[in-house]
């Protein structure tokens, strides 16, 4: 598990002084002007999850079911999460026909963002398509074309309502550092960012984003080693319940049209909070287990980028040229735990120098200095399927080897992992080096010129830039939300 790396209490006074004061410093941060302090400057893998972008998956008739028949306890209030075991009973129904009439003008634009979207799919110059200074690199996508036309449509037209309910710091607030970076990042930017996405009319939203962090109530909530993720449950339980009796977005379409977002393991626990969250949202998570409820259709897969500082490490900012030898065929360096990097330290640790394996990297050696160095970097996942290793790779340029089970790879939607990534199967780790060896220098090569052409697409920067992860994520809860027809 990943509890232990939120790195922040080094020991738990109380959870309430704990808020308290890290609220008084938020406060002080929003009234000096520098909210944006964490935004620092900045074989063959099958695409098993390819979501067709104008093929709608589920139509929804909307009808008015309102549950206005209940209070809201308090948003915050850390020893009731820590110790009731209580819940209110859900009211919400699991029923998904429903009507409105003020959905009109939102489903009119995504009708013409379809149509504007299907003749584009069957584009092979995109000379046609792009627009003046865009770029766009046809090996990587799935669907050049459609992918671009979905992309424009997008900027012109999403908008996303986030709710101002909730108190700092586990609403409107998350870690813009380490392993939970993207997390926080991204609600910063829907709370603060100079995009055009965010709007405050909710009723011309498309979405409707819960800016709670599950990385903070881990932090402020839990119980260290305990295991117990009621609080957590019973905090998204309550805000679900404040939204959804003074807003009625959640209750005409049962949450189809929210979104949350979380790069803690435990997000997908804090999701079945409420049934409709976890059964109709759009949840966007770093942990993307296809065999634990993750599903492609209506979930988006959040990439894991871990930034110590904030920033992309300064030696994986300019990767070496294309010449510079790379004299390890691959590498990992990693803790143990889960059921691959064991399979893995056996074959490997220690056992060929082609294939740099370690579970503690030796003082005298750097780690980033070992992934440019090496042509193909491990990614095994741990106790949960997504690792920031695979990034990472990206950043260095030094070819992922995915190795995984049930791992839904981020934007897999658009993008071509196979054109910049190998996948080697749990089962297939011994043969590794072979299968390694078996790559063509060509293939190879071509590999390793589309790593610099998805790159942009997991950049987190300040301020956000088009294609890169802000937009990539939005793109991604954009084309669930397409396909999804409301229906009055």
């Amino acid at each position: 598990m990943k509890n232990t790396r939120y790195g922040g209490v080094s020991a738990y006074v109380t959870a309430a002084a704990a808020i308290v004061l890290t609220t008084v410093v938020v406060v002080l941060i929003v009234s000096s002007g520098a909210i944006f302090s964490c935004f620092l400057s900045s074989n063959d893998l099958k695409p098993e999850f390819v979501i067709p972008i104008v093929q709608l998956q589920s139509k929804i008739n909307l009808t008015h079911q309102h549950s206005h028949d209940y209070k809201f306890r308090a948003v915050i209030s850390p020893d009731h999460y820590r110790s009731s075991t209580s819940s209110f009973p859900l009211l919400l129904s699991r029923n998904r026909t429903f009507t409105t009439r003020r959905r009109r003008r939102p489903e009119l634009e995504l009708a013409r963002a379809r149509a504007a979207i299907r003749p584009a799919a069957s584009v092979r110059n995109l000379s046609h398509l792009l627009r003046s200074g865009d770029v766009l690199s046809t090996d990587i996508y799935h669907n050049p074309g459609e992918f671009y036309q979905s992309y424009i449509e997008m900027e012109k037209r999403f908008k996303v309502y986030v709710y101002e309910e909730g108190e700092l710091p586990m609403v409107h607030y998350g870690p813009c550092k380490n392993i939970y970076t993207t997390e926080g990042r991204f609600i910063m930017e829907m709370e603060h960012g100079g995009h055009n996405f965010r709007t405050k009319h909710a009723y011309k939203a498309h979405v409707y984003f819960m800016p709670f962090s599950v990385t903070w109530m881990v932090k402020y909530i839990y119980k260290p080693d305990s295991y117990d993720m009621t609080p957590l449950r019973q905090f998204v339980s309550d805000y679900v319940r404040l939204i959804s009796t003074k807003h009625p977005f959640w209750n005409r379409t049962h949450a189809a049209d929210h979104f949350m977002l979380s790069c803690h393991d435990w997000g997908p626990h804090a999701s079945r909070a409420h049934p409709n969250l976890y059964t109709n949202s759009i949840r966007v998570l770093c942990n993307a287990n296809s065999s634990e409820g993750f599903d492609p259709q209506k979930d988006v897969s959040l990439p894991e980028i871990n930034l110590h500082s904030g920033n992309i490490p300064q030696k994986l900012l300019s990767p070496p040229p294309p010449t510079t030898p790379r004299p390890h065929l691959a590498f990992f360096a990693g803790g143990v735990h889960g059921p691959i990097r064991p399979i893995l330290l056996h074959h490997w640790m220690g056992q060929d120098p082609d294939i740099q394996v370690f579970e503690y990297l030796p003082k005298h050696l750097d780690y980033y200095s070992l992934m440019l160095a090496s042509k193909y970097c491990l990614c095994p996942s741990g106790y949960e399927v997504a690792s920031p290793r695979i990034v990472e790779a990206v950043y260095s340029e030094c070819v992922p080897v995915i190795i995984s089970e049930n791992y839904v790879l981020p934007f897999s939607d658009v993008l071509k992992w196979e054109a910049f990534s190998v996948n080697v199967k749990v089962s297939e780790i011994s043969r590794l080096k072979e299968i390694l060896m078996g790559v063509k220098e060509e293939e190879y090569l071509r590999l390793k010129e589309n790593l610099k052409a998805v790159r942009r697409h997991f950049v987190l920067n300040q301020p956000v830039q088009r294609f890169d992860v802000f937009h990539m994520i939005l793109h991604s809860v954009w084309l669930r939300r397409l396909n999804l027809k409301l229906e009055e």
